[in-house]
């Protein structure tokens, strides 16, 4: 009785057997896919040719979608450039953050400005050296946006407002003497220095024939912060 059931149970040659599919992705893994393709293609072209210099068709054809899928998950371009914008910044203040609370717990008001300046500067920096090509693209097109008239200073204030506040406030801490517009002016150097390097244009690569790269940030960042230290000693006196 055994026997006949287990061969009643055999498969006989040419029967079709039933197959498992694989299970669906959720839907919100593969709308996370296709926006993070679209806002890698366009961070790519935005950081290559500005934001004025792309269009939704040429980012359409760099992620490899119909535009009308730019269309559903973001509306316009200027929605695409400012959702660019959002998702790394998150990340860079997240870290800013995180530095600035620790040095503080550790310092207490013993704060220096070349302390104030590292945790400021040196997130940033070091995360654009670790993190690779995304990251570059975004950094050259936050220089874009802080050296522009095209609407830049919308997505700058969005994003990074909060930070620079609190940065401001760090200077101010250091100097409480100092005439207010003499701090306000030595963050619009910082800040301008600050992107200027990130984008690294080549520009000094060439200057310099060769002696410093653009590429090479750490330079640029213990540069930065010999230089204003001493100079916001200098405004502040």
């Amino acid at each position: 009785m055994t026997d006949t059931l287990a061969q009643s149970r055999k498969i006989r040659p040419g029967a079709r057997t039933a197959t498992r599919r694989p299970p669906r992705r959720a839907q919100a893994d593969r709308r996370e896919e296709a926006t993070n393709t679209i806002l890698d293609a366009a961070e790519k072209l935005f950081a290559l040719h500005g934001r004025d210099g792309v269009t939704l068709k040429a980012i359409a054809t760099g992620a490899k979608v119909d535009a009308s899928l730019i269309h559903y998950y973001f509306g316009d371009k200027d929605r695409v450039f400012r959702a660019v914008f959002a998702r790394r910044s998150v990340e860079v203040n997240a870290v800013r953050v995180a530095a600035m609370d620790a040095y503080e717990a550790r310092v207490g008001t013993s704060m220096t400005i070349e302390g104030v300046l590292d945790v400021f500067l040196r997130p940033i920096y070091e995360v654009v050296i670790e993190k690779g090509e995304g990251w570059v693209y975004f950094a050259a097109i936050v220089g874009h946006a802080n050296a522009s008239h095209f609407g830049g200073k919308d997505v700058m204030a969005e994003n990074f407002d909060p930070i620079v506040q609190r940065f401001i406030g760090m200077l101010k801490a250091l100097a409480p003497d100092a005439p207010p517009e003499r701090i306000y002016w030595f963050f619009d150097l910082v800040s301008s220095s600050l992107t200027h390097g990130l984008a690294q244009t080549g520009r000094i690569d060439d200057i310099s024939g060769g002696l410093c790269k653009s590429s090479d940030l750490a330079a640029v960042l213990e540069t930065m912060i010999a230089v204003f230290s001493h100079g916001f000693r200098s405004v502040t006196d």
